[in-house]
């Protein structure tokens, strides 16, 4: 087919479906919880861009793809959505760096506090389960806090090592701190866990979820004292793998599962606690999750099989503790979904704390994104950002001005036509009611 090629000074823009989102952000008062956050830092010149602006803008390049501050210049130049959204002017990269390294230690703290309590306030969930989980951000760079640690992956490599909390009902996260790549999965946990609890206001906590990296007896104390149910896998030191090697007592639960409980107490403990132990025949369940007991590597039955171990407060049976913890992996595709379609392991500055805010305002997009799906989609199946990018939101569109009232005219296939304008009427208002809590 032979053509010619034109141009057109019109302002096109590939992402119409995003005036839903700018819809979205004004029924929740986004903007104006902006304003009311004192903690922000001001801009301290007239000629720059509003602090409004600079959050919504970060935020909408963010759901467009963008997954580093260079790539916030994509958005900078489409006209179009600056009128959708309503913006003087679009912000760039050097204008979102500017500002995050405004942020110290104690602004990101106060900053944090306003916003994940605004969001988790303003949704009716209750007796709901929080998910602790850290994650490795390989650095490349000279950036303060990357330092060697654990790092599975990239051996040797500088890192950070963020602690994160989710609100497993809702698939929101409650919080976020930014660690140095050499702390541990337990350091500052206690502090941390203090600080999510306050964000979270009076919800009633049913279940605290921790993996191995959390096995510390200052934090099962805790727990406790707070009055708090938990379940938290065993760490497999020696004395745990020779425990568990003792066991006679296996119930059947399933083809190649077994289980069993026991009462277990550490040299250094003051009391003894419960523990449920699983164990997976390898030959029948290949892919079954679990580690192998290091200490009777040589032992044939032994190598036969995957154990995994929980201690526990619930007064459930062994066979719901064990499923209530194997929720636990839905923390692990959150974490998964934030670097690939969020961009957290990219955005990043020299500074630390202007690395943790630009991170917990990642986090902010993450929960404004789970609260779309979940009250204007209101689909069975969340999907993730990348299907909804171009599902929903990657829909050509422009401008054109009808008797001095603009119109923004969406290229849509007729048959798309009535799901598009569906989307379009629905009412949300915080506080909103989450209907599976």
């Amino acid at each position: 087919m032979n053509f010619d090629i034109a141009f057109t000074g019109k302002e096109i823009t590939p992402w119409g479906g995003m005036v839903f989102l700018k819809q979205f952000l004004d029924k929740i008062g986004f903007r104006r919880q902006v304003e009311l956050c004192s903690s922000l830092p001001s801009q301290g010149s007239n000629r720059g861009h509003d602090v409004a602006t600079l959050l919504e803008a970060f935020t909408t390049s963010i759901w467009c793809g963008a997954n580093r501050f260079l790539h916030t210049e994509v958005t900078r130049s489409d006209d179009a959505l600056r009128k959708i959204f309503g913006w003087k002017a679009v912000p760039g990269q050097d204008a979102y760096k500017r500002f995050f390294n405004k942020f110290n230690q104690a602004t990101n703290a106060r900053v944090n506090q306003h916003f994940y309590s605004w969001m988790l306030s303003n949704i009716q969930f209750n007796h709901f389960t929080l998910d602790f989980d850290s994650s490795i951000i390989t650095r490349y760079g000279h950036q303060d806090g990357a330092k060697r640690g654990y790092n599975p992956n990239k051996r040797g490599r500088v890192s950070h090592h963020p602690l994160i909390a989710f609100v497993n009902d809702v698939r929101l996260v409650a919080n976020m701190w930014l660690r140095s790549g050499d702390s541990s999965s337990a350091n500052n946990f206690l502090p941390f866990l203090e600080d999510t609890l306050s964000k979270c206001g009076g919800k009633k906590v049913g279940l605290i979820r921790l993996d191995s990296g959390f096995f510390q007896q200052s934090i099962l104390d805790c727990l406790e004292q707070k009055q708090l149910n938990y379940v938290v896998a065993a760490r497999f030191n020696q004395p745990i793998q020779r425990f568990i090697g003792d066991q006679k007592g296996w119930l059947y639960l399933d083809e190649g599962i077994e289980i069993c409980e026991q009462e277990y107490k550490a040299k250094t403990w003051e009391k003894s606690r419960r523990m449920v132990i699983v164990r997976q025949k390898v030959k029948e369940r290949p892919k079954a999750t679990g580690r192998t007991l290091s200490l009777f590597a040589d032992d044939e039955i032994y190598r036969s099989y995957r154990y995994s171990a929980y201690i526990t407060n619930l007064q459930m049976s062994c066979a719901e503790v064990w499923r209530l913890y194997r929720g636990r992996g839905d923390a692990e595709n959150r974490i998964k979904e934030l670097k690939y379609d969020f961009g957290f392991d990219s955005f990043n500055l020299k500074d630390f704390y202007a690395t943790e805010a630009a991170l917990s305002f990642v986090m902010i997009s993450y929960n404004l994104m789970s609260i779309f799906r979940m009250f204007v989609l209101q689909e069975k199946t969340q999907r993730t950002l990348t299907t909804l990018r171009y599902r929903v939101f990657s829909i050509g569109a422009y401008f054109t001005r009808v008797k001095n009232h603009l119109v923004l005219n969406i290229a849509l296939h007729k048959k798309r036509r009535k799901w598009f304008k569906g989307l379009w009427d629905y009412d949300i208002n915080f506080p909103a009611q989450f209907s599976n809590a």
